[in-house]
C-alpha cells in the first residue's frame, strides 16, 4: 500500500484544469501543460520528486489525446523539468535541478542575440563583484584552500599562457563558489562561455604575473574577511578586464 501511495501523481485542482483546457487559442494544448507544470512549481504546488504521472495519466486529466501529452512531457523533460523513467513503474517525476547544465544554453542564445563585449562585461562586473564581496564573507577553510591551490598552480604555469588562462578562469569561478550564493555562480559561468578566451594569444608573461599578483592580493581579502576590499578589488579588476576585451572588439581576447 505504501509503494501505491508514493506512486499516486500529483492533483491538479479542477479550476486549473479548466483553465488549461480553455485557455485563448494561442497556445498549444501541450504548451498550456507545460506552463500549468511550470506556474505550480513557482507557487510551491509542486516540488522535486513529486510524481506528476505518466503519459497516459496526464492524457485522461487534461482530457487530451495521449499525443498531445506525450508532447507536453518531452518539452518538459527539455526543459529539464521533469525527469521521464521508462518501462515498468515509470513515468514523470519533477527534477531535483540542476541550473548549470543551462548555463552554455544560456551562453548560446546570448551569443545568438549578438550581444556585445561591452554588455557581456558590464554584467560580469556586476556579478564578479558581488561575488568577492559576498566570498569575503562567506568562504568557508576549504573555499579559501582552493583559491591558495589555484593560486601555486597559476604560479607554475606562468609561462604557459594558454593554461595560464584556464587556472585564471578557475580562480574567478572559484571566488564566485566561495560567495555560496549559486545564483551568481550560474550567471557567471554562462558569462564565461561567452566572454572568456580559449586562447590567450595576445597575453604575455609579464600581463600574466600583474594578474597573479592581483589574484593573490584578491585571496588575501577574502581570507582577511575584508569584504569592502574584495570587492572593490574585484571591481578594478573586471574594470581592466573590460577595457581589454572592448578595445580588442572580440578579436584576440586576453585572460584577466
Amino acid at each position: 500500500m505504501a509503494r501505491t501511495a508514493l506512486r499516486q501523481p500529483v492533483i491538479m485542482s479542477g479550476d486549473l484544469t479548466a483553465r488549461v483546457m480553455f485557455a485563448g487559442r494561442s497556445s498549444s494544448l501541450s504548451a498550456q501543460i507545460v506552463t500549468w507544470v511550470r506556474d505550480a512549481l513557482f507557487a510551491k504546488k509542486l516540488k522535486p520528486s513529486d510524481f506528476l504521472g505518466t503519459e497516459k495519466d496526464l492524457a485522461a486529466r487534461f482530457g487530451v489525446s495521449r499525443i498531445v501529452a506525450r508532447d507536453a512531457l518531452r518539452t518538459l523533460e527539455a526543459l529539464g523539468i521533469v525527469e521521464i523513467r521508462m518501462g515498468k513503474g515509470g513515468g514523470a517525476r519533477i527534477a531535483r535541478g540542476n541550473p548549470r547544465l543551462f548555463a552554455e544554453a544560456l551562453a548560446v542564445q546570448l551569443d545568438l542575440t549578438g550581444v556585445s563585449a561591452a554588455e557581456i562585461m558590464d554584467a560580469q562586473r556586476a556579478i564578479e563583484t558581488l561575488a568577492a564581496e559576498l566570498a569575503a564573507e562567506n568562504a568557508t577553510p576549504d573555499d579559501i584552500a582552493k583559491l591558495r591551490r589555484l593560486l601555486r598552480d597559476a604560479e607554475d604555469a606562468i609561462r604557459d599562457l594558454d593554461l595560464f588562462t584556464r587556472l585564471s578562469r578557475d580562480f574567478h569561478l572559484a571566488v564566485a563558489e566561495a560567495s555560496h550564493n549559486r545564483v551568481l555562480v550560474v550567471q557567471l559561468i554562462s558569462l564565461e562561455h561567452v566572454s572568456w578566451p580559449r586562447r590567450n594569444v595576445t597575453a604575455t608573461p609579464k600581463l600574466a604575473r600583474h594578474i597573479l599578483e592581483i589574484h593573490t592580493k584578491l585571496a588575501d581579502l577574502i581570507e582577511l574577511r575584508d569584504a569592502a576590499g574584495a570587492r572593490t578589488l574585484m571591481d578594478d579588476h573586471v574594470k581592466m578586464i573590460r577595457a581589454r576585451r572592448v578595445a580588442e572588439r572580440g578579436e584576440g581576447q586576453s585572460c584577466c
